[in-house]
């Protein structure tokens, strides 16, 4: 859907404990969230002004954001 907010808490709430934690306790994951947040905010601005950008740097921006995304996930998992 357009416009939809992808951040940690929203997709995972069962993990909202965790996120918290390591947000306050690594500083390698907070700053990858942030990038995250902002790369999805970036994202979501695209969207919703109707894609000023071609379908191809559209897809790398969400590829990117689904790899970063991974990460953070498989960091909250360990």
């Amino acid at each position: 859907m357009l416009g939809e907010k992808h951040s940690l808490n929203n997709d995972f709430p069962e993990l909202e404990q965790e996120i918290n934690q390591m947000m306050s306790n690594d500083s390698n994951f907070a700053r990858d969230n942030k990038a995250y947040i902002a790369l999805d905010k970036e994202i979501r601005v695209l969207e919703l002004n109707g894609d000023p950008i071609t379908d191809k740097e559209m897809n790398r921006l969400k590829h990117d954001r689904a790899v970063l995304k991974d990460s953070l996930y498989q960091r909250l998992l360990k």
